[in-house]
C-alpha cells in the first residue's frame, strides 16, 4: 500500500538497485544540499547481498524491498512515494545541479503540436556518458537525437512522470528488460513531453568492460528485435547472458 500523497508538488526520487555498491554513494550525496520539504528518495532493493543497504542506510533517503528486477521495482516505489511527480532514475546516473526546478519549469511549459499546444505531462533529460574518448561523445549525442526525434527514451535519461498519468497508464509494464521503452511508447501516445537539454551523466562501464562496437552494435540488436515483435524474456536472456537481474 502506498502512503498518504503530498498535496503540493513534491517530486519522489525512485532508485532501484542490486548490488550497486559501487556507485550508490556517489549518487546519494549528490542529494545532500536539495531541500528535503520538496522532495523525497526512496531507494528500492531488489535483493542486494553487497554493503549497498550499508550505504544507503548512510544517507537521509527511505529504503524498501521488492521483487527483483527493474520494473518490479520502480513500480513499488512508484506505489510507496508520496509525489505528485515521479523520477526514475538508475543507480548510476547523476542528475545535474538544479533538477528539481529544471523539472518543475518543464511540466509547467507548454508544448504544441498539430492539435494546439498544452501542457507537458512527462520528460527526460538529455545524456552525457562518463566515459572519455570521441567514441563516448558520438554515443551520448545518438542516444539524445534519438530519443527527442522519436520520443522514446531510456532508463538512463532520468524518465519523469506525473503521478496521475503514470497510474493511468497502467505504470511501467512488468517486463525483464526494455521496460523503459515500453513505457515510453505508452506515454508519447498519451501525452506531451518536455525534454530537458541539461544532461543528466550516466555510467559508461559497460561500453568500456565489453567493448564500444560490441556494445552499441548489441543495443541496435536489441532494440530491432524489440521492435520486431520478439518477447522481452528472450532478449533479456541476449543482454544478460548470465541472467543477471539489473546491471
Amino acid at each position: 500500500m502506498g502512503r498518504e500523497k503530498s498535496d503540493g508538488q513534491r517530486l519522489s526520487i525512485i532508485i532501484p538497485v542490486l548490488n550497486e555498491e559501487r556507485s550508490l554513494a556517489r549518487i546519494l550525496s549528490a542529494f545532500e544540499s536539495w531541500e528535503r520539504t520538496t522532495s523525497e528518495i526512496i531507494v528500492v532493493d531488489g535483493g542486494s547481498t553487497d554493503r549497498t543497504l550499508d550505504i544507503a542506510g548512510d544517507y537521509p533517503c527511505t529504503v524498501i524491498s521488492a521483487a527483483k528486477g527493474r520494473a518490479s521495482q520502480m513500480n513499488a516505489g512508484a506505489n510507496y512515494a508520496t509525489g505528485e511527480i515521479l523520477l526514475f532514475l538508475h543507480a548510476d546516473t547523476t542528475l545535474p545541479a538544479a533538477a528539481a526546478q529544471l523539472i518543475e519549469e518543464a511540466l509547467h511549459k507548454e508544448v504544441g503540436d498539430s492539435k494546439g499546444f498544452k501542457r507537458a505531462d512527462w520528460g527526460w533529460f538529455d545524456v552525457r556518458l562518463d566515459g572519455d574518448g570521441f567514441a563516448f561523445r558520438v554515443i551520448e549525442w545518438f542516444m539524445t537525437v534519438r530519443a527527442r526525434l522519436t520520443r522514446v527514451c531510456t532508463g538512463d535519461q532520468a524518465l519523469f512522470v506525473r503521478r496521475n498519468l503514470f497510474e493511468a497508464v497502467g505504470r511501467f509494464p512488468e517486463l525483464p528488460l526494455m521496460e523503459d521503452v515500453a513505457l515510453s511508447k505508452t506515454l508519447h501516445r498519451a501525452a506531451r513531453a518536455r525534454p530537458i537539454a541539461k544532461r543528466v551523466t550516466t555510467s559508461s562501464r559497460r561500453w568500456q568492460t565489453q567493448g564500444v562496437v560490441r556494445t552499441v552494435l548489441l543495443m541496435w540488436e536489441l532494440r530491432l528485435r524489440y521492435f520486431l515483435g520478439e518477447s522481452p524474456q528472450a532478449l533479456h536472456k541476449r543482454y544478460y547472458p548470465e541472467r543477471r537481474a539489473v546491471e
